[in-house]
């Protein structure tokens, strides 16, 4: 049997201005799939990014994010909190591999990295 990730699902307080931020970041499409309750953000490459309305936030850390990677993560970084994501840290294995963890506009984390 063989398992293929299909879609990475966000819980959020509104799905349709969150699957919007996510596919405008990374060249998507959004879909209300049940109005107000949940949106798909098809891309060219990759899963689909489901975003379902909860009523309440998850406490805590997040337990599943996404991570992505850029020829340029300094200029990316730059590019998603100039449009509103938050940046939350830095770190680095040695001098190869490093990572920018970031946050969307509803408190997500995903992560930047790149290598050198």
């Amino acid at each position: 049997m063989a398992l293929n990730v299909e879609m990475v699902t966000f819980d959020c307080a509104d799905p349709v201005a969150l699957a919007a931020w996510w596919a405008e970041q990374f060249a998507g499409t959004a879909q209300e799939l049940m109005p107000g309750e949940f949106v798909v953000v098809a891309r060219s490459e990759g899963p689909r990014l489901g975003f379902q309305k909860v009523p309440d936030p998850t406490p805590g850390k997040n337990r599943v994010h996404l991570d992505f990677s850029a020829a340029d993560v300094d200029a990316e970084v730059q590019r998603l909190v100039a449009a509103g994501a938050t940046e939350t840290g830095r770190h680095s294995f040695g001098e190869n591999f490093r990572w920018v963890v970031l946050a969307d506009p509803q408190g997500n984390a995903f992560c930047v990295a790149g290598s050198g």
